[in-house]
């Protein structure tokens, strides 16, 4: 048994000897490289220049104030058309909702509204409504489907290329 003790003692010795010589070499059976890599600067005799009639830009200003401009009023009036909203929704109540949900919105002109209960992964579940509603502050109460299982869900509410999304918990 001390024999065998000692055999192996004397592997696992030479073994980490071995190991620890064969790690300290970073780069076996390869040669140094003996050639030189040479880099030569190019002299540039001249600076190459752009020849062109191209005048440079001087804004117009008048005493600090940049001039008039039809371009850009325009561009301003074409902003406002866009921030016009059709659709507001003013409450969603009761949220959790149990069996009937009631909604506040205000439709600034007359147009299609549909609202729509979708799941969490955007899939339509039930479709609430889908009718011409007129302009003015609007309640609605929709009542929940039964088969409607407990959790969170959105309401998504349209109205002409409006669209808002609100989250609802149902019990």
């Amino acid at each position: 048994m001390k024999i065998q003790r000692k055999v192996a003692r004397l592997l696992s010795i030479s073994c980490i000897l071995c190991m620890s010589v064969l790690c300290s070499v970073s780069v076996f059976g390869q040669k140094t490289d003996s050639s030189s890599v040479g880099i030569r600067a190019k002299k540039i005799n001249k600076t190459p220049q752009i020849k062109g009639s191209v005048t440079t830009y001087k804004p117009k200003y008048n005493f600090g104030y940049v001039q008039y401009n039809d371009i850009i009023s325009a561009n301003k009036n074409a902003n406002n058309l866009k921030q016009e909203k059709i659709l507001t929704v003013l409450k969603v109540y009761p949220n959790p909702v149990d069996d009937q949900i009631n909604l506040i919105l205000r439709i600034d002109r007359e147009s299609n509204l549909s609202v729509k209960i979708m799941d969490l992964l955007g899939n339509e579940i039930v479709t609430l409504s889908n009718e011409r509603v007129p302009a003015g502050e609007q309640t609605k109460s929709y009542t929940i489907p039964n088969r409607l299982n407990s959790g969170i869900y959105f309401l998504k509410i349209m109205s002409g290329t409006e669209t808002i999304v609100k989250r609802i918990s149902v019990l």
